[in-house]
């Protein structure tokens, strides 16, 4: 039985800190004045995304499980409900889990959350966060509550604030990494938390740390603030060093983080830090929350321009002693096995032989290995947590991390102790192979309960993953590493930019019928803390996703050289092969058999085609904008190649070109003779599409019109490699906003411009 959010209070008086105690309290006080209507919404909705509450979308009271859900939201969705929508109104708590790393009571408490308050799930996130759906939001205070009481904050993990700070999380048992990071996460993490300098920033913050270069368990090229281990030898001694990256991060347009500083002194990284948070808060964008992250802040001043503003802030900061304190505190926390460790027993059955080859990685402390808890889609049952509870007790003390592809890791586990331990995990539903390989996808949550879903990432990753297993013991060596990526959207929650097979959904109109696509992301390097970002190539029906794998891993095992990489064998047949290999699955057919199409992934609904007419020519009418955006999709893509040959500035021209191409599709609908000079198409296109905001869309509002006109401004300068890149990236973020505003457009709009 639910115990009432009153008693919880009262039984954990005293049993969390003061100051996290009291700032729940006001919480609870805000949520009260909401419900009320004497806050507005606009603040609040700020003010529950620090303490990690979000809204979330019930696709019309379907789950990808296809367990039905009543159809509630957030009043900032449909504000004229009033105040009082927000009580009936499910959504989404976010648990800051800093650098992974959990205990044995924490689990047990996450458990105990999943199911009394949300639905069943504990969701692990691509941030090492805990996530939890369907909460309704006069339960958060009690949930912060419990979740204090045994050492878990919810504090800014949304909002304009720092979000979790992540790290490896084989970090000080890996035995490539310099030295363990995990101190220098943790006293991070503990000083910037509520810090007065992060509290005025325009968009979130997000640290990162690696122990290594070479893998990818840090991601730090991706991240706002990147910190790898580096040591020297200096007069003779080896030394310790921070290399410090900034302005990194994925979104719409990933950027790759810059180079900070070559060697950090460690006792300067929470200053340094400080200055450039309080550098970013005074510099960076306010009003225009679409270039608000230190990347575009970093981009615009130039490394070097804020290198040197963050020195000078640095010299001014007043000295304060948790700069060391925090981190010599840290370094007292070391991890230490719960027995000695003996040699592994032989044999065992097929399925221990085959989890043992795929999730374990030996510790650099002779007899250890760390075990992967692999989770298909990042979900763990309450069940399930509290058995990993016992597991930790039993095998370790305790030391439980979750990681980046949204899994566990279990560290120290003995070597004598894994036909156990697997046993154990097996049990528990816990058991399954495949740990970092290409069955191991990870997806965002998508349509599923993501207000920005477009298509449904959740229930592709499921379709891939089930097929992919099927047939796991035919799969090549070759393409058994490889890792798969899927974003509902254009914003990489799922890290589509960084895998080797990325995927992001998009929409298309398909004889006047909606149909979920997914671009197809090719050319990310995964290894060297996200080493390099691909670009999107073609759209392809969502119901045709598993033939793309299925085709472009079976060319890649019969055509690769030997020893060569799936990035360079990309690069080397060129994407112009890749999209004639794949070109015929890009077609949707206007027969009965493409009822298939009408519906994505883990969802039984499926759109109408009852009413699709036949031309007299056997084909339908179809108009010029449609005509005219293909063109345009044609010429960025023609970018990208442009860009594998290294025509930097033929590149960059191009893909200013199809977003002038697709403005003025957009503007013909209204001006049916505008002319081609791009003075004329931009005016017309600000006047009747953005001034009005039909082009904006329903949450990246006027983002990517922005994208034309700051390429329209500086036409005719010349192009880096990284500029041209980003051009490309955002000409075809361009396009795709142009067709979901084409989408929308009325009928009698569009019949104006049939051809």
């Amino acid at each position: 039985m639910k115990v009432s959010n009153s008693l919880w209070k009262e039984e954990l008086a005293g049993k969390m800190p003061d100051d996290l105690s009291r700032e729940i309290d006001i919480f609870e006080t805000q949520i009260g004045l909401r419900k009320q209507g004497k806050v507005e919404e606009r603040l609040f909705a700020e003010t529950r995304l620090r303490r990690g509450v979000y809204g979330q979308r019930y696709d019309n009271g379907q789950r990808h499980d296809g367990k039905k859900v009543q159809r509630l939201i957030y009043p900032a969705e449909n504000p004229t409900k009033g105040p009082h929508t927000l009580w009936n109104a499910p959504g989404m708590q976010r648990i800051k889990i800093p650098y992974g790393g959990l205990n044995a009571r924490q689990l047990e408490v996450l458990a105990d959350l999943a199911e009394e308050y949300s639905d069943g799930i504990a969701h692990i996130t691509t941030r090492q966060d805990v996530q939890l759906h369907f909460v309704h939001i006069e339960d958060t205070p009690t949930l912060m509550r419990r979740l204090a009481s045994a050492g878990i904050t919810t504090r800014e993990a949304c909002g304009n604030s720092v979000r979790n700070v992540t790290a490896c999380p084989y970090a000080g048992v890996c035995p490539d990494e310099a030295f363990d990071v995990t101190p220098y996460a943790r006293a991070l993490s503990r000083f910037l938390l509520g810090h007065p300098d992060c509290q005025d920033f325009g968009r979130k913050f997000k640290p990162a740390f690696s122990g290594c270069h070479q893998h990818a368990c840090g991601l730090v090229s991706m991240h706002d603030l990147g910190v790898v281990a580096e040591t020297r030898v200096v007069d003779g001694q080896e030394r310790r060093g921070l290399k410090l990256y900034v302005g990194g991060g994925l979104g719409s347009v990933p950027y790759q983080a810059k180079l900070f500083d070559e060697f950090l002194a460690p006792e300067e990284l929470l200053p340094m830090t400080q200055a450039i948070a309080r550098v970013f808060a005074r510099l960076g964008e306010k009003k225009n929350r679409n270039r608000a992250r230190i990347k575009f802040l970093v981009h615009e001043l130039g490394i070097e321009k804020f290198k040197e503003l963050v020195l000078e802030e640095r010299k001014i900061l007043p000295h304060d002693t948790r700069w060391t304190e925090y981190v010599a505190e840290a370094m007292k926390e070391a991890e230490q096995p719960l027995k000695q460790s003996e040699a592994m027993p032989e044999g065992g059955s097929d399925a221990f032989q085959k989890w043992l080859k795929t999730n374990i990685r030996p510790q650099r402390q002779d007899g250890y290995v760390v075990a992967t808890v692999t989770l298909p889609l990042g979900d763990v049952t309450p069940t399930q947590l509290r058995a990993l509870a016992d597991i930790a007790r039993r095998f370790t003390r305790e030391t439980i991390r979750t990681t980046v592809e949204q899994n566990f890791v279990i560290r120290w586990a003995s070597q004598s102790d894994l036909p156990e331990l697997f046993a154990a995990l097996d049990a528990a539903g816990l058991g399954q192979p495949g740990a970092g390989s290409i069955v191991d996808i990870v997806a965002c949550p998508g349509t599923d309960t993501c207000k920005l879903g477009i298509s449904s990432s959740r229930g592709l990753a499921a379709e891939l993953r089930t097929r992919l297993a099927e047939k796991s013991l035919a799969l090549d060596e070759a393409i058994q590493n490889l890792h798969i990526k899927i974003s509902g959207c254009f914003n990489s929650c799922g890290q589509h930019h960084v895998a080797d097979l990325g995927f992001y959904g998009v929409s298309r109109k398909v004889s006047g019928y909606a149909v979920p696509h997914f671009q197809v992301v090719l050319g990310g390097e995964w290894t060297h803390n996200a080493g390099s970002y691909g670009l999107p190539m073609m759209a392809i029906p969502s119901k045709n996703i598993p033939a793309v794998v299925e085709r472009i891993s079976e060319r890649y095992v019969m055509d690769r050289q030997k020893g060569e990489s799936f990035q360079d064998f990309i690069k080397r047949i060129g994407k112009a092969e890749v999209r004639k290999l794949l070109d015929d699955l890009a077609r949707v057919p206007t027969d009965q058999e493409g009822r298939f199409y009408f519906s994505d992934w883990g969802d039984p609904r499926e759109y109408s085609i009852d009413d699709i007419g036949v031309g007299e020519c056997a084909g339908e009418v179809v108009s010029s904008i449609e005509f005219d955006l293909a063109a345009a999709e044609r010429e960025v893509f023609e970018a990208q190649l442009m860009l594998e040959r290294g025509e930097v500035q033929s590149a960059g021209r191009t893909a200013y070109g199809s977003m002038l191409h697709a403005a003025k599709a957009l503007v013909k609908t209204e001006h049916w003779d505008v002319r081609d000079e791009a003075e004329e198409v931009v005016l017309e296109f600000r006047k009747r599409f953005y001034d009005t905001e039909k082009f904006f869309d329903p949450f990246a509002g006027g983002k990517f019109a922005q994208y034309l006109f700051v390429a329209h401004q500086k036409a005719g300068l010349p192009y880096s490699a990284e500029t041209a890149h980003h051009l490309v990236e955002e000409a075809q973020l361009f396009i795709e906003a142009s067709h979901s505003c084409y989408n929308r457009m009325s009928p009698q709009a569009k019949s104006a411009v049939k051809v």
